[in-house]
């Protein structure tokens, strides 16, 4: 016995010195030894036992299914890290989380296949009072449950919310007062809905922007991209002025692009692949009829300048552009540096789905796609509608490299509760808590048994699609 309590002591001491001279600099380590006090990872045991696999030679893709996200909500931010390297594909468990973690390589055309799943972070975020907070530390816990990256093409998760939004930052208000994400503040950091004050202010400080990098390293670990929404209609952007009011935005003043540029390029460089443009379809008032947003949107050349200039600003030649409803006119939206559009054929159809992806095959460089959903998603479909939707969006092809994009919702993947819907939670941030917990907000933000039947049939469907 006092032999192998020598060789334990012996064990903790090495560990405990790899800890220090290797990972007192990491981020997440920093983050781990806030919130836990250690990183030095477990497997994770749970995880296991939750565990959904693919199907055949894609047997070693695994993510978490069959639950309701209040499961891994209110897991700790320890857990959710040891769950995503027990999900590890390789089959290899790591005690530390890996040193360089880079983002899972499909080729620079990735986005042009890719299946596109859009998470509301400031939805499933901390709320305790009238305070909201912690968003990305949520998004983080429910890495688990998104299904993995297919053989040939990408998921891609996208956040609602990095930067500000204009009205009510930082709170929730009840449902009835908007407090829309379709309006943002430039020059003004990260949201406080989106990070951790805690973590910022702790002895072993994180930032706003290393949460955020966090974020996209482990999504990275678990094989997914990840990507962000930004707006582009300009009364609906604002810029931060120290010690002034909000400053309005206008594409007019060349200051105003050159501060656009700067900032999405900033967010862009913690770790991003892909950027989702509110209203791309209306860049030079195109269709004027079909446009929701507010304000004049870039001019055609503008916006060919700023997507250049975003890409190679940020270094990543490889960054996607999703351009909303971007569909017919495929000259128009690939001359204009676009990668995806969304809302593309009838995905009631897995027929015409199969027919536009064979139109599209040999257009490598942009091609618009169907989805389930989309962020005006206003609830009424039934859950075998989206399951087929579903269905048409991951299989509609003869062959896998001619996929066309696909959009979704976390609604599509965790059904939210019966109501509200995907585009009230972009408009409005309430709590549904009953006792003022974040755990009772989430027990009441999502849909339960139901839900979790719904999330174990949309699993199927995925395990059958990631060995293409």
């Amino acid at each position: 016995m006092e032999e192998i309590n020598t060789i334990q002591q012996d064990y903790n001491k090495i560990i405990s010195k790899l800890y220090k001279e290797r990972f007192w600099e990491s981020p997440i380590n920093r983050m781990l030894k806030s919130e836990a006090g250690s990183a030095v990872l477990s497997y994770d045991e749970w995880t296991k036992q939750h565990a959904y696999k693919g199907i055949g030679e894609a047997a070693g893709k695994k993510w978490v299914a069959k639950i309701t996200p209040v499961e891994l909500l209110n897991r700790t931010i320890k857990q959710a890290v040891e769950s995503v390297f027990t999900l590890n594909e390789s089959g290899k468990f790591f005690r530390f989380v890996p040193d360089n973690i880079k983002s899972p390589d499909y080729g620079d055309k990735w986005g042009r296949n890719a299946n596109y799943i859009e998470i509301n972070n400031r939805t499933i975020a901390k709320m305790i009072d009238n305070r909201c907070s912690d968003g990305i530390l949520s998004a983080i816990k429910l890495l688990p449950a998104i299904p993995p990256s297919a053989k040939s093409w990408a998921n891609c998760v996208i956040l609602s919310q990095v930067f500000p939004n204009i009205y009510g930052d930082g709170y929730n208000k009840p449902a009835w007062e908007e407090n829309s994400l379709y309006g943002i503040k430039l020059n003004a950091g990260i949201s406080e809905n989106v990070y951790s004050k805690k973590l910022v202010s702790a002895k072993d400080a994180v930032s706003a922007e290393e949460q955020i990098k966090i974020f996209n390293d482990l999504a990275h670990a678990r094989g997914l991209k990840t990507g962000f929404r930004t707006l582009i209609s300009e009364d609906q952007l604002k810029i931060a002025r120290p010690y002034q009011e909000d400053e309005a935005f206008h594409w007019s003043n060349p200051e105003h692009v050159r501060l656009y540029i700067e900032e999405t390029v900033k967010v862009v460089k913690l770790g991003f692949d892909a950027i989702f443009v509110d209203s791309a379809k209306h860049v030079n008032g195109f269709e004027p009829w079909f446009y929701t947003g507010v304000g004049a949107t870039p001019d055609y050349e503008q916006m060919q300048y700023i997507i250049f200039m975003i890409r190679k600003e940020s270094g990543n030649e490889a960054l996607s552009f999703v351009g909303e409803r971007c569909d017919r006119d495929i000259a128009r939206y690939k001359e204009m540096g676009l990668t995806a559009g969304t809302a593309w054929g009838d995905a009631n159809n897995i027929s015409d789905i199969k027919y536009w992806s064979d139109v599209y095959k040999y257009s490598r460089d942009f091609a618009p796609g169907p989805e389930v959903s989309n962020d005006n998603d206003e609830g009424g479909s039934t859950y075998e509608e989206r399951l087929n939707k579903m269905r048409s969006c991951l299989f509609g092809f003869e062959f896998a490299t001619d996929k066309l994009p696909s959009f979704m919702q976390m609604h599509d993947l965790f059904p939210l509760r019966y109501d509200t819907n995907t585009h009230a939670l972009m408009m409005t941030n309430p709590s549904y808590s009953q006792d003022n917990t974040p755990k009772s907000h989430w027990e009441n933000l999502f849909a339960k048994e139901d839900g979790r039947l719904h999330n174990h049939n949309a699993a199927e469907i995925f395990a059958y699609a990631l060995g293409f």
